[in-house]
């Protein structure tokens, strides 16, 4: 089948064709004629299956025969959870649109808004945004939606467990009711569903992978290692393998900093990208890693599902991560497009829980490898499988999501940072302690 005959013109075919891509992939078989035709559709896909195409090439396909858009107006809309993703998403609408009379823009915090406002102020066709910078810019009359035809919500489950419900809930009251929605999701959770609920009507619902699952193209395993030796171990991997394209997860900024500054004692290139980094700076240090001038590239969570790199070829878990689900989305960074990947995960004795709770998961047992020079003085337990149906979690409370739109950090706190004992007064103490005649301290003896 060719992209042809799922519906799209001579102008997009053409740069598809000219970035390699010869056959469609069954998310865009499915998702491309659907979206032409003018349906509502909820895909769930995981990353690594051309879902971005998938959506974008029809949309820029329907878009061509509309009228442009006016001043601050916006046809589509395209919501995502984090800065990456956006630019990511924003870099293929211009990709694939660079033969179409169309203007696309991308938005989101971090960066200065006044820019932002000045591309918005003659319209355009495509708008990509985060949730938090979109509503920044309506409140400034900067962006209207009376021209929108299509929104777009992509890694709808990203955005739930980042706590954006109630940006969500503002965003859907401004735009127009007739409009064609989009919903795509790494699965169809029950949180998702009650969402799609308010948002698509008699949608064409697809699906392209079992829920849960890892893409078969990347190959896992584990290495059990206590956590002093990790840098060592990794360092060693690297030099081992002559590696000189690594993605590198860490649970914690101040991690991604430490280790950092250990690989680069070693000689070895290496940047992060995490919170605490301007936009900027998170920018150069991919486009970098991209080009090969960085060798390894160290992410906390925040990028899991934002980073788009071509035949990446390896993704190293340093740290487990607290949620069992960011495994599958740290993964799918590598083994993309059909090509093959490797996912290796440095797992000491105090992760035990969260390992359990991976293999719990993708309901299979990781294979394990020692690696010479590094046994563990402390065992990694021997896995067993649990077969237990996982349940929903439940929707996070206020205080909660704010954490997580800002950077999960408290559980990995609280793990690192022991709560201080709390201390007596010296008061405190003497009134606490029994004398010997049961008085309370400080009254005499009474003279018979």
């Amino acid at each position: 089948m060719s992209f042809a005959s799922l519906g799209l013109s001579a102008p997009i075919v053409e740069v598809v064709a000219a970035q390699g891509y010869k056959t469609p992939t069954p998310v865009q078989i499915q998702a491309i004629p659907a979206i032409i035709k003018g349906r509502d559709v909820m895909a769930a896909a995981q990353t690594g299956t051309g879902k971005t195409a998938g959506f974008t090439l029809p949309i820029l396909e329907t878009l061509c025969k509309g009228r442009s858009a006016q001043a601050n107006q916006v046809r589509v809309l395209i919501l995502t959870p984090t800065r990456e993703l956006a630019a990511q998403v924003g870099d293929s609408v211009a990709t694939y649109g660079k033969n179409l009379p169309l203007c696309s823009a991308v938005v989101y915090g971090g960066v200065k808004i006044n820019p932002q406002m000045m591309k918005l102020r003659r319209g355009v066709d495509v708008l990509v945004a985060t949730p938090g910078r979109l509503l920044d810019l309506h409140s400034q009359n900067a962006v209207k939606f009376d021209q929108m035809e299509v929104l777009v919500l992509d890694e709808a489950d990203r955005m739930l467990d980042m706590g954006f419900s109630d940006e969500l809930k503002k965003i859907l009251a401004l735009l127009p009711r007739q409009r064609q929605n989009l919903m795509f999701s790494a699965t169809f959770s029950d949180e998702i569903r009650k969402l799609a609920k308010s948002i698509v009507h008699n949608p064409v619902e697809i699906s392209v992978n079992p829920r849960n699952t890892t893409a078969t193209t990347v190959e896992q395993w584990l290495t059990p290692v206590d956590k002093k030796k990790k840098p060592a171990l990794l360092t060693q991997l690297i030099k081992d393998n002559n590696w000189q394209q690594v993605l590198v997860f860490v649970r914690t900024k101040n991690g991604a900093d430490r280790l950092i500054r250990h690989l680069e004692s070693e000689g070895i290139n290496a940047a992060a990208i995490h919170g605490d980094k301007s936009q900027g700076a998170r920018t150069r240090a991919l486009a970098e890693f991209k080009k090969g001038a960085i060798r390894v590239l160290v992410a906390t969570d925040l990028a899991a599902r934002g980073l788009d790199i071509d035949q990446l070829p390896q993704v190293v878990n340093f740290d487990l991560p607290d949620v069992a689900n960011d495994y599958i989305h740290r993964i799918g960074r590598t083994g993309r497009a059909g090509a093959r990947g490797r996912a290796i995960s440095l797992v000491c004795a105090d992760e035990i829980d969260q390992l359990k709770a991976i293999e719990r998961l993708i309901k299979q047992l990781l294979t394990r490898k020692l690696i010479d020079g590094f046994e563990p003085l402390h065992d990694v337990p021997p896995s067993r499988l649990d077969t237990r149906p996982i349940k929903p979690k439940k929707p996070k409370k206020p205080k909660q999501a704010k954490a997580a739109r800002g950077e999960a950090q408290s559980t990995a706190a609280k793990t690192q940072s022991p709560k201080p004992k709390s201390r007596k007064s010296p008061i405190q103490k003497n009134q606490s302690r029994k004398l010997k005649n049961g008085k309370p301290p400080g009254m005499k003896k009474r003279q018979g």
